[in-house]
């Protein structure tokens, strides 16, 4: 399956942004950034399924929480950065 991870500045950023999604339905999980995606060593993630990601796109728009980056981590585990 093929997951997003919406890369966020801060742990709090990333609860804030998990919280808004979860109370739009989408379900989002909150993890540490890979050491591959994270240039600054202390960024957070929310981990979003391939489906949702235009939704949640859409809802964190809507309240504020712009991400720093989107990557999509395919199934081999590698990832690679979207261009939003």
């Amino acid at each position: 399956m093929v997951y997003y991870l919406i890369i966020c500045r801060s742990l709090t950023y990333a609860q804030r942004t998990a919280a808004a999604l979860e109370r739009a339905g989408i379900t989002a999980h909150i993890l540490r950034a890979p050491k591959t995606v994270d240039r600054e060593g202390c960024s957070h993630a929310v981990k979003v399924s391939e489906r949702h990601l235009a939704s949640a796109l859409l809802v964190l728009g809507r309240v504020g929480l712009t991400p720093k980056r989107v990557y999509i981590m395919s199934s081999d585990g590698s990832y690679k950065e979207v261009l939003l």
